[in-house]
């Protein structure tokens, strides 16, 4: 049982990962900055804090002593995520919802799989290695395939208008894609913080959360800055106060708490498989989340009435799964 733990936090990770977007559903009658403001500090300062007050005695004696290298590598790289969080917005109007997922969760998941792992010594050396690669393969063929069945879903039903400047879209999602990686690779790179927790007597699983409070500190300067700016701009403060915002504010703390609770959990997955964790871990978490998602999806009628792609919908999923059974297998070689 053990040894199979790492995978089911994963797993049940991947849940939270899945769902979170449900949320954003329901921003009205708050604008998008107000709900995003809300949302961010739940998800990136409020839950990751307390968890890591509660799970990790001394937490900010434990950074303190942590490598200043890792603290600085580790905030400049959930920035950096930050900023592929709002070019994935700027992309859809260019080329749809379904063909953007499709390129930011492939690259997302590969990048943020073989940078961390390409960081480490002899990394082709490692009897792990064409396990990986071609678990990570396996990933990104599942990716795609689940975006071509939500193309052709979306022309079908014609829910998307594509006939804007496709080539710049693509290149806006390819860079949305890169970086939205690196929130994996901030916190692969914070590891030595989780290892300073570990010296100091926290357990291995809960020592990931020392780790993610950095990066995400990160991660929320760039989507706060960015929601505040938008709030000047667009001179929106006064949708904190809109009536009837009850619910938009209920959701986007519920958010918040599944937004986080993915990345906590995968944490304590991924400290838990050793070294190759954020390696294996990472693509592991969004293509389950890929498969959650679209579960909600069905269960919204969003695939109603398009039978063709719906079926090539399921081989990509499958194609998911046996990427994660493959991923999963490499960390026992």
């Amino acid at each position: 049982m053990n040894s199979f733990l790492p995978f089911l936090l994963v797993i049940f990770a991947s849940i939270f990962q899945g769902s979170f977007g449900l949320g954003m559903k329901y921003m009205t009658p708050l604008k998008w900055e107000a709900w995003w403001l809300v949302h961010a500090t739940v998800a990136m300062i409020i839950f990751p804090l307390t968890w890591a007050l509660i799970a990790v005695p001394d937490l900010f004696g434990i950074i303190d002593e942590a490598p200043a290298s890792a603290i600085k590598l580790g905030m400049l790289f959930g920035f950096l995520w930050g900023v592929g969080g709002i070019l994935f917005g700027v992309s859809v109007p260019y080329i749809g919802l379904s063909l953007t997922m499709g390129i930011v969760m492939g690259l997302a998941a590969s990048a943020g799989s073989l940078i961390p792992f390409f960081q480490m010594e002899n990394a082709i050396q490692n009897p792990s290695f064409f396990y990986v690669l071609g678990g990570v393969t396996l990933m990104l063929v599942g990716v795609a395939i689940t975006a071509k069945a939500g193309i052709d879903r979306d022309r079908q039903s014609a829910q998307e208008d594509t006939s804007k400047n496709i080539s710049k879209g693509i290149l806006i999602a390819v860079v949305c894609g890169l970086l939205s990686a690196l929130l994996n690779v901030g916190f692969a790179n914070a590891t030595p913080i989780a290892k300073t927790a570990e010296a100091s007597g926290v357990i291995t699983r809960n020592s990931s959360l020392a780790a993610w409070v950095v990066v995400l500190l990160g991660a929320y300067a760039m989507n706060a800055g960015y929601a505040i700016f938008l709030l000047f701009k667009n001179k929106s403060w006064g949708s904190f106060k809109v009536k009837q915002a009850g619910k938009a504010y209920q959701w986007s703390i519920i958010a918040g708490l599944c937004w986080f609770a993915a990345l906590g959990i995968y944490g304590q997955g991924s400290a838990l498989m050793g070294e190759l964790g954020p390696v294996i871990g990472w693509p592991m978490l969004l293509g389950l989340s890929l498969i959650i998602s679209n579960i909600w999806a069905y269960r919204a009628d969003e695939w109603k009435d398009t039978k063709g792609p719906f079926r090539l919908l399921l081989i990509g999923l499958g194609i998911l799964i046996i990427a994660s059974i493959v991923l999963g297998y490499s960390n026992t070689i």
